[in-house]
């Protein structure tokens, strides 16, 4: 409940972004609906109305979005048993935080898939109502920066990662992942670094496990 508070926040950001890039609220409903991935969502906006094409916007979301990947197949172990039906169905509550609070959920023996479906539908209405809630307000908050609401969605993350910290063994693969993305994100183009950073942080972590 406190991560879907969270998320109203920024999900207000992205509304005010929404209509500022030119989306209808119910546009911008669709698109928290269908979508519902924050980063990418974002990051579609912030190309929206500009010079690029659509196929640069769903290239360069499609990039941001590879993260799902990787965090699927680390929910592999515990949901890999389920019917592929309902494992199409566990997919789209699989968001940042959802997916945070339930690898912790894990960590801690409780391994019932439910718990990603019952984290999601809790965040789900609260992205969805905020959304829609910011494009409506928009024009009362003409720059969300300016009250430190951009902050919020950075905040969440920072505060999930805490949460999943397992002592000196996940430092290693923290750091890894942190210097390739930062060097990522300072010498290749788009949001490659998401990507670079997350394989990194793997590749380290299967080092130390060997």
């Amino acid at each position: 409940m406190p991560v879907a508070v969270s998320e109203a926040v920024y999900g207000l950001v992205f509304g005010v972004l929404a209509h500022q890039a030119g989306l209808t609220w119910t546009e911008t409903l669709l698109m928290s609906a269908l979508v519902n991935a924050g980063g990418s969502q974002f990051t579609a906006i912030a190309m929206w109305g500009g010079p690029a094409s659509t196929l640069s916007i769903m290239a360069t979301t499609f990039t941001v979005n590879l993260r799902h990947i990787l965090m699927g197949m680390s929910l592999r172990r515990w949901v890999g048993r389920l019917r592929w039906q309902t494992s199409l169905l566990l997919a789209l509550f699989v968001t940042d935080e959802s997916w945070a609070l339930t690898r912790q959920e894990f960590a801690r023996g409780r391994t019932d898939p439910a718990f990603l479906v019952g984290s999601g539908i809790m965040q789900f209405p609260s992205w969805l109502g905020a959304s829609v809630a910011g494009n409506l307000a928009a024009s009362g908050v003409p720059d969300p920066a300016a009250y430190g609401l951009d902050f919020a969605f950075t905040g969440v993350l920072v505060s999930l990662l805490v949460g999943m910290w397992q002592g000196r063994s996940s430092l290693w693969p923290w750091a890894a992942a942190c210097a390739v993305a930062l060097l990522a994100a300072l010498k290749l183009p788009g949001n490659w670094y998401v990507v670079l950073g997350g394989l990194a942080g793997i590749l380290a972590g299967a080092l130390l496990n060997d």
